[in-house]
């Protein structure tokens, strides 16, 4: 191998003695621009791949990364305008990482880093406005740190703490947003912004929160619950909440059924969203209940004595007590009995009392479209739709029927319908979206092997026909050699004239071609080979101008075919 390589040194060094001025310029010329174009291929297909690290950054921001990053020592390019930073792909989000363990970038405003030193001195309003600052740049933070949001800047105002307090004066808040893109910012993204900044801000409302996007274009509404237009955007929410639950439903089953996309569902609910509330009190007086019941018992025993009664005088009256009473015991008397009985019982009428109370959110009616996909059999031009027997129709209506909870006593009915997809739309896009991926793919195998390949491929075939050319084939050098004659001369010879040399004498030839040759003229030539300058050439036309013809005509027609 050592051989071979020192063999074809020396054979390209002979041949570049062998080369004019011109030529070795411009072979030097071709090998610096091949040169040129393999490295600037290798260095293209070896480039890194670079993320954007952070983007529209202010340029206070932008100088603590660029430092943070030369600290680290991460390679780093700085975009157009200063606003933009990329590093290596692989490198973004460890980078990110790090860069947030330090707090950088902080982002637009202040945060609670404000508190991070001590003031002492300071007044209770400017502690209350660096409160206020600081929450306000938080949430801007918060919420710049949304996927479809770039960059966010809050405006809390809070009414002045008074020892009479004003119910109409209430905290309010707006919030701008620079939305990323030209899509506008999805109704579930501007609640959560507005629920955000109303749990962080004591005495908030979400309904006092107002969301502006960079376009100018409000992206919040009075919802209100004593308002006219809060009430109906309440209730058309909780609607198209309902209908799309129901439609998910039924498309979930159909997709299991049918495979993905290959139906189509739609709802209708009609919600009764009045409130009644109904007291109903009724009495039956055939159906009485004793209540209480009281019963008393009296019995009166009455003796009286003639002669002697409560209303006696004389002397009986008025004697003492114990002749008064032997008296009474010898005289005759008169008893009686008497008992009485009394009873009182309450009677309680029966009543009853229903108490009923009907919330809003009731299902009136619900109506529901699907269309399925046609079957298709065959391909390519011969794919036509199969239909579906009523059957299997039938069969689908009833799943829809079932999951969406169909109640025909109420007035509810499901239409089904087999209708041919437009499917061109979709295989136009897919074969779009293939073709771009073929194509990103041989992009970078060429990017990274082809053209490296190529080069390598030109530099080996240039070497190889340099190894193969030999001195006598250059263009602008003709080797001499002394010797044994190449008859080329007017002598006579009855044989070939060819010889072992060339010969630019004129002699006699013989029948092999080794015959006398005439030296040149000039004896400042040697006896070996060497290369044939531009005034060595003018002499040799000058002096033998056919052979010179020849020998140039013999050149530039070697390798073409024989004429027929």
């Amino acid at each position: 191998m050592n051989q071979n390589l020192t063999k074809l040194g020396q054979q390209l060094l002979q041949i570049w003695k062998q080369l004019g001025v011109s030529q070795r310029i411009s072979l030097s010329l071709a090998t610096l621009i091949v040169l040129a174009g393999l490295g600037g291929l290798i260095l293209w297909s070896s480039r890194v791949d670079q993320g954007l690290l952070y983007g529209q950054l202010s340029d206070s921001e932008a100088s603590k990364v660029i430092a943070a990053l030369t600290d680290a020592k991460i390679p780093y390019t700085v975009g157009r305008g200063g606003g933009s930073i990329y590093v290596a792909s692989d490198k973004v989000y460890p980078t990110r990482m790090q860069l947030a363990g330090k707090g950088i970038p902080r982002g637009d405003g202040v945060g609670f880093e404000i508190f991070d030193k001590s003031n002492f001195g300071i007044s209770d309003f400017i502690q209350r406005a660096n409160y206020m600052r600081a929450l306000q740049g938080e949430l801007a933070r918060t919420i710049s740190q949304l996927d479809s949001i770039e960059s966010a800047r809050v405006m809390i105002v809070q009414p002045e703490n008074r020892l009479l307090m004003d119910k109409d004066k209430h905290s309010t808040a707006s919030v701008f947003v620079r939305v990323r893109g030209n899509s506008p910012l999805p109704p579930s993204a501007v609640n959560s912004i507005r629920f955000l900044v109303a749990n962080s801000v004591e005495g908030l409302k979400a309904n006092y929160v107002t969301v502006i996007d960079n376009q100018g274009n409000p992206l919040s509404e009075n919802s209100e619950e004593d308002s006219l237009s809060g009430v109906t955007t309440s209730q058309l929410d909780a609607r198209r909440n309902l209908e799309l639950y129901l439609a998910k439903k039924a498309e979930g089953m159909l997709d299991k059924v049918l495979g993905p996309g290959q139906a189509i569902v739609r709802v209708a609910a009609e919600i009764n969203f009045d409130t009644s509330s109904r007291i109903e009190e009724k009495f039956d007086p055939d159906s009485q209940v004793i209540r209480s019941q009281t019963k008393n018992d009296e019995n009166m025993d009455t003796v009286t004595a003639d002669g002697g009664g409560p209303g006696a005088v004389g002397l009986s009256a008025n004697m003492p007590a114990e002749s008064n009473a032997t008296q009474q015991a010898t005289s005759p008397r008169n008893s009686s009995k008497n008992k009485k009985t009394l009873g009182t019982t309450e009677y309680e009428v029966g009543r009853t009392t229903s108490n009923s109370f009907q919330a809003a959110g009731g299902l009136k009616r619900l109506s529901a479209a699907v269309t399925v996909a046609a079957r298709m059999e065959g391909t390519g031009t011969a794919r036509k739709p199969a239909p579906r027997t009523p059957e299997e129709l039938e069969k689908l209506q009833r799943v829809v029927q079932n999951a969406i909870g169909i109640d025909t006593l109420r007035g509810d009915q499901v239409i089904l319908e087999e209708l041919p997809f437009n499917e061109q739309i979709a295989m136009d896009f897919t074969q779009r979206l293939e073709r771009q991926e073929r194509e990103e793919f041989w992009w970078k195998v060429g990017k990274t092997v082809l053209y490296p390949g190529v080069a390598l491929l030109i530099l080996m075939i240039i070497l190889r026909q340099l190894k193969r050319t030999s001195a006598s084939d250059l263009s602008m050098g003709i080797p001499i050699y002394y010797g044994n004659g190449y008859g080329n001369g007017n002598g006579h010879s009855n044989g070939n004239g060819n010889g072992n040399g060339h010969s630019n004498g004129n002699g006699n030839g013989n029948g092999n071609g080794n015959g006398h040759r005439q030296e040149p003229a000039n004896p400042e030539w040697p006896d070996d080979s060497h290369v044939v300058t531009v005034e060595v050439l003018n002499q040799l036309i000058r002096e033998n101008p056919n052979n010179m013809t020849q020998a140039i005509r013999s050149w530039l027609t070697r390798g073409a075919p024989p004429p027929k």
